[in-house]
């Protein structure tokens, strides 16, 4: 049953685009919407903004599909399929048209879904548009089902916080942003006069069923459950001067924020566009060296002066997400979960493993120092002149598990030239600075870490293939077992070396790419 969630009086042409941009930034794939009404009230011009916010190309050609029916797009984040069903003598040729298929890969957005008949999903948004008695305005209602009330609820929670923040009104553009593999969505929002700001949406995470010990994947590994840590961390950081997002507005309870905008000048766009890749990276590595300069707090207070406490990275953290690659890159490459003496195998190299690198000194552990989330600001001095965006996940923990984030980029290539360079100027700096800082030791940690981030990747990649449909990251995984091959070249990681070689043999290792 459909029922009317949500109503929207008496729009301009302008606010009904406005409202396609924030319905594009609740929509995900399977999704069909339902637009209803006469010639005339809309419909088209809903449809057109819709499908260029979620393209991210507010110029993008839209044409009308009256005569073609149905009208297909590819876009970063997932298909389109734009049906226009208006002109169809019989429900029964909707199944010629490919729904269910468009389905599969992305949503469908339906004018004249009547025509449909029970060919249109009955689990569906509903939009209807409605003339009212000026020529220029229409009225406008979203409806659900019961089973995505939530989902409403939601979109109704962003609207009433936007508001009250000062971004509500109709001439403010509101547009996706893609992101990575998180469960955080952002959009970009930008007023008539220019001003600029990310709206974050980061509603408390479920806990998850526990798995170990009584806890959940999320307890054990010590991932954010809430906006509360993006914000604590942000305002430790701030203080010192680096360059976090400024909160300009917060909904601690909704996990609701809009931070400052730091521009597109985002690192590995900047070298797909040409721009010199060792000149940012080093900028990276500085900035980082700043970061690890500053002890990391225990117990920070919020605005509602409720405390946040960072955790330390443990043995807990570090084992389960090794445990990745045989939960989910195992069974994918041979079909078959890992026996129990691979496991048991596995987890006793790691554990000694693990044991050497938690002994070392603790600093602040950011987790995602990558290039995804590393902006360059040309305008502000060093350290400043890196913007940090993500960080929710931060802990207390060894100074090289960052580090390698840098310098083996899962998402692009670096040089091994330019990884030891950089490595060497990290080691030559710290080394200036503490006449304690233990070379070899240090050495040890990044290879061992960087072991562990690798094997960790090439199980959440597996995992974004395999059960959440995204295969694209399949094509990062060559990179990824360069990067582990580089790392188990360590002599202190011989016994791990072998392990990989005996249980995913490089002969196997290209068969990734098939998961």
């Amino acid at each position: 049953m459909i029922n009317p969630a949500f109503s929207f009086n008496d729009l301009t042409e302008g606010d009904v685009s406005r409202v396609a941009q924030e319905v594009a930034f609740l929509v995900q794939p399977g999704d069909t919407l339902a637009l209803e009404g006469d010639l005339g009230a809309g419909k088209s011009t809903f449809a057109r903004a819709l499908i260029r916010a979620i393209s991210g190309n507010p110029s993008l050609e839209i044409p009308s599909p009256t005569f073609t029916l149905v009208q297909a797009y590819e876009t970063p984040r997932f298909d389109i399929a734009h049906f226009d069903l208006y002109r169809l003598s019989d429900a029964s040729e909707i199944d010629e048209l490919g729904l269910d298929a468009a389905l599969t890969r992305g949503i469908a957005i339906i004018e004249w879904p009547s025509k449909g008949n029970d060919r249109v999903p009955r689990e569906r948004f509903t939009i209807r548009f409605d003339e009212t008695d000026a020529p220029d305005r229409r009225n406008v209602s979203i409806g659900t089902p019961a089973d995505f009330v939530a989902r409403i609820e939601r979109f109704a929670a962003i609207r009433d916080f936007l508001s009250r923040a000062g971004w509500g009104e109709a001439s403010t553009a509101f547009s996706y942003l893609q992101g990575d593999a998180s469960p955080r969505r952002y959009a970009r929002l930008q007023k008539a006069d220019g001003t600029r700001a990310i709206l974050m949406d980061s509603p408390q995470r479920p806990d998850g069923p526990p798995i170990r010990d009584g806890k959940s994947y999320s307890a054990i590994a010590h991932l954010a459950e809430s906006v509360r840590a993006f914000v604590a961390i942000d305002g430790a950081l701030a203080a010192t001067g680096l360059s976090v997002p400024r909160i300009l507005a917060e909904d601690l309870a909704q996990g609701l924020l809009i931070i400052e905008d730091f521009g597109d000048e985002v690192f590995g766009a900047e070298v797909s566009r040409g721009r010199d890749q060792a000149g940012l990276w080093k900028r990276g590595v500085d900035t980082l060296i700043a970061v690890q300069s500053i002890p990391p707090p225990t117990r920070i207070v919020l605005s509602d002066g409720s405390t946040f406490a960072l955790p330390e990275a443990d043995e807990g953290v570090l084992e389960i997400e090794t445990q990745l690659l045989l939960d989910w890159y195992w069974p994918a490459l041979h079909g078959t979960p890992a026996p129990q003496s691979a496991r048991d195998a596995f987890t006793a190299l790691w554990k000694s493993t693990f044991e050497r690198v938690l002994s070392q000194p603790k600093t602040w552990l950011l987790r995602d120092f990558h290039s995804p989330n590393l902006i360059a600001l040309d305008d502000r001095p060093s350290p400043r002149d890196v913007g940090i965006i993500d960080f929710q996940d931060a802990m207390i923990g060894p100074a090289a598990y960052d580090l390698v984030s840098l310098l083996q980029d899962a998402r692009l290539d670096v040089p091994e030239t330019l990884e030891k360079q950089l490595l060497d100027h990290y080691i030559a700096i710290n080394s200036s600075r503490n006449p304690a800082f233990d070379e070899p030791e240090f050495r040890f940690s990044y290879a061992a870490l960087g072991a562990q981030r690798n094997t960790k990747i090439l199980g959440i990649f597996a995992r974004l293939a395999m059960r959440d449909g995204k295969r694209q990251y399949l094509a990062h995984m060559p990179r990824i077992w360069g990067y582990l091959e580089r790392d188990l070249q360590h002599e202190a990681l011989a016994g791990l070396r072998a392990w990989y070689d005996a249980n995913l043999p490089r002969s196997l290792r290209a068969e990734a790419l098939k998961i």
